[in-house]
């Protein structure tokens, strides 16, 4: 691809601009609370109170088999929150680290290679085969273009990209590339759309920011049928 059909870019005033408005190019830092700290989150919840003070009432009685049942329930149900709330943080991790590859932009009609957190809205990215894109853009050229956009879409099969012209349905992704996908073939040109927590990675981060883990009622039934049998 020659220079002279590059397009001239942001310039390095358009660049300082759109980031001071919109920020840098990164999903938000996951705040991880720490073993201790989600410890007390899980104890504080009001059913493994009542299962441990089941249990404890159960030991009081002398009646040491039903204690230790419930007191094994309430251990157990912990341990797997605590995994859960692990696996989670991890993963923000990894979507962190994903969304902010090295890119090579044009900025003043002239190809330069940056960090992917310095990537703003309206930049021109240069793609090639075994790029990660660092952003969601909509693609201005292409020449054999495809991405495997497993990371969003869960299909194994590398999806053909095409730039877009008069004829084509602007609402079609086949136009576009995300953030964390990886190029598996072609070259092309592509214009910033979202960065960070506004690309289609950014949201699948910001869901997993918000997952609540819900108070099951299996220890409502399981103390039932202790008590009751």
């Amino acid at each position: 691809m020659d220079n002279n059909e590059f397009p001239y870019g942001l310039t390095v005033a358009e660049v300082e601009s759109r980031r001071l408005a919109e920020g840098s190019n990164e999903l938000a830092a996951a705040q991880g609370y720490g073993l201790r700290r989600t410890v007390l989150e899980v104890v504080r919840e009001p059913m493994f109170l009542l299962l441990l003070g089941a249990g404890g009432i159960y030991a009081l009685l002398g009646d040491m088999h039903e204690a230790l049942i419930l007191l094994g329930f309430v251990f157990v149900i912990m341990a797997v929150t605590i995994v859960q709330e692990r696996r989670t943080e991890r993963a923000l991790a990894a979507l962190r680290d994903l969304a902010s590859p090295r890119a090579l932009v044009i900025r003043d009609g002239k190809a330069v290679r940056i960090a992917g957190r310095e990537v703003v809205r309206d930049d021109v990215l240069v793609l090639s085969e075994g790029d990660r894109v660092p952003a969601d853009a909509l693609l201005l050229s292409s020449h054999d273009l495809a991405a495997d956009e497993s990371l969003l879409t869960g299909e194994s099969v590398a999806v053909a990209k095409h730039a877009l012209s008069l004829e084509t349905d602007k609402s079609d992704t086949a136009n576009r590339v995300f953030a964390g996908t990886l190029l598996t073939g072609g070259q092309g040109l592509a214009r910033v759309t979202a960065i960070g927590v506004a690309t289609e990675l950014g949201k699948i981060g910001k869901s997993l920011e918000t997952i609540v883990t819900e108070s099951s009622p299996r220890g409502y039934k399981f103390v039932h049928t202790i008590r009751s049998g």
